[in-house]
């Protein structure tokens, strides 16, 4: 493997000093870039373009070309573990995700296999092994997965869903049945991600999107619980160096605390965190990462700038800060928009 030349967000993860504030955008490669549309068209569908290596690394690498990130994301989806075990993931426009065959039944559950990423998701694998030949040392490469909660909720719900009616029933009125459940995804997910390191990964980030859509108590249990298994099963250390794990649970931030305890090496922050208190609560554990709400991307440049600014200030001094969005950057954004916000991010970390 070609040596890293930009280790700044390496160096960030595991809060060791750094000349600036690295930045990377979650769905940084995705359809707000003309470039992204046009392979996609090429490819014929989201699926199709995650399954094709080629053009998988192709979009994977586009926001380098444009911006001075400092981390790259594996172009793929949470969503391939479910497809693997055999749920017949398929997209329709303008209404996301959707599977054709959701568990809803004791026997559905008992029927699904643990993933073998080998055999059952090797075009991620190979994918992954690509990028990090082409980045050739430029920047590391993140590799992901969704939680099993998140992941649960689809495969339950058959698509996503506003209030998780079907999953949180099952949830309070047949316990047993979504951790037989969850149990699977968080043995697939490890599975997935050291498939992941060993293929070229240098950091992996838990995505768990829908988790604060728990109460105190369930996401303790049916999220937490799992992520820390999760943690606890990853190859810790690849190629001589330490493989750092983000968690981001979305809407997470009364639990912080606990996601710390998991032994993970940074925490994401929605937008609604104030990322000072989140510091002030952990950051001597714990890395962060955000958390810019995405819709600042829609103003104008003077205001990506005051915000990006505000954030900066808010963390402060020390090492431990990488800036993201508080979740993925939406389609309708302009490319020249994002230009400004990592600018500011160069322009103004050095401050602080």
């Amino acid at each position: 493997m070609s040596e890293l030349k930009n280790d700044r967000f390496l160096k960030a993860l595991m809060r060791q000093p750094v000349d600036r504030t690295p930045v990377w955008m979650m769905r940084q490669a995705g359809r707000y870039l003309p470039e992204y549309r046009a392979v996609r068209t090429q490819a014929g569908d989201f699926m199709s373009l995650c399954k094709n290596t080629e053009l998988a690394c192709e979009v994977t690498l586009q926001p380098l070309e444009r911006y001075e990130m400092d981390a790259a994301i594996l172009f793929s989806d949470i969503l391939t573990i479910p497809d693997a075990m055999g749920l017949g993931l398929y997209f329709e426009t303008g209404e996301g995700p959707k599977f054709r065959k959701p568990v809803r039944t004791e026997a559905d559950i008992e029927a699904l296999e643990v993933i073998d990423t080998a055999s059952d998701l090797s075009y991620v694998t190979d994918a992954v092994t690509m990028i990090r030949r082409e980045l050739n040392g430029r920047v590391p490469l993140i590799g992901f997965s969704g939680s099993p909660w998140t992941l649960a909720t689809y495969m339950i719900e058959g698509q996503s869903s506003r209030d998780f009616a079907r999953a949180k029933t099952m949830l309070y009125t047949q316990p047993e049945l979504i951790h037989q459940l969850l149990e699977k995804l968080a043995l697939s997910v490890i599975d997935y991600l050291n498939a992941q390191i060993r293929a070229g990964a240098q950091v992996v980030q838990i995505f768990d999107t829908w988790g604060g859509a728990l109460s105190h108590a369930a996401y303790a249990e049916f999220s937490l619980a799992y992520m820390q298994k999760i943690v606890d099963g990853l190859i810790s250390h690849q190629d001589g160096r330490d493989v750092p794990v983000i968690l981001f649970t979305k809407g997470g931030g009364l639990w912080l605390e606990k996601m710390a305890d998991t032994g993970c090496h940074a925490l994401g922050l929605d937008w609604t965190m104030d990322i000072a208190a989140a510091k002030g609560r952990v950051g001597d554990r714990v890395a962060l990462q955000g958390n810019m709400d995405p819709a600042v991307l829609r103003a104008d440049p003077a205001v990506i700038e005051t915000q990006v600014e505000a954030i900066l200030k808010g963390y402060g001094g020390g090492p431990g800060h990488i800036f993201n969005l508080g979740h993925g950057i939406t389609p309708d954004i302009h490319p020249d928009n994002v230009k400004v916000f990592i600018d500011a991010v160069h322009k103004f970390s050095g401050n602080y």
